[in-house]
């Protein structure tokens, strides 16, 4: 049976909403980086041990924040082993508008995946781009590369579009069944 982890950091609560469809997809284990940017050292276990690893930040600026970067360099220790070689990654993001540079995070969790020698699950979803598309359709922000989210900044994560919820929850699933093609 595959092994599947959501690690994520999430500063205001919608990064974890979003981690939590994504882990129901995927049927996976919830890792959050805390507000110090660590996690508890079992975590690492957790980590090492997963067939699956699905990456989610919040995109700040422009790119991921600081919490996360702490991780991700904290994870050179297992870099340096390649442990993480060869496990099937993916990942999301979310920012307070529809655009928000959100690509730009989701190319740094690319590039972190790649680092390890990780395999990139692509989105596999087409966009809603239609003029009577809404925002609860499934990918109606147009992805690829993996889950965008845009969360309104001046509300709760419960006002996250249910399509974009939707988005997420299908992506883990996805990620789920091409890892379950890799594990023994």
């Amino acid at each position: 049976m595959s092994k599947h982890v959501v690690v994520f950091f999430s500063g205001y609560g919608h990064t974890k909403r979003v981690a939590e469809y994504v882990a129901e997809g995927a049927q996976a284990t919830l890792i959050q980086v805390d507000d110090n940017g660590d996690i508890a050292e079992a975590d690492w276990d957790v980590l090492n041990g997963a067939d699956a690893i699905i990456l989610g930040a919040p995109t700040y600026m422009g790119g991921v924040p600081w919490q996360f970067k702490k991780f991700a360099d904290a994870s050179s220790k297992v870099w340096f082993t390649q442990g993480w070689k060869d496990k099937v990654f993916g990942g999301f993001t979310n920012s307070g508008s529809l655009n928000g540079d959100k690509q730009v995070t989701l190319s740094y969790l690319q590039t972190l995946a790649g680092q390890h020698g990780g395999l990139w699950v692509s989105l596999g979803l087409l966009p809603a781009n239609k003029a009577d598309s809404t925002r609860e359709e499934v990918n109606n922000l147009g992805a690829s590369g993996g889950v965008l989210v845009q969360s309104p900044s001046d509300a709760g994560a419960e006002a996250i579009p249910a399509g974009d919820l939707e988005t997420a929850r299908l992506y883990g699933e996805r990620v789920a069944a091409i890892a379950g093609r890799f594990s023994s």
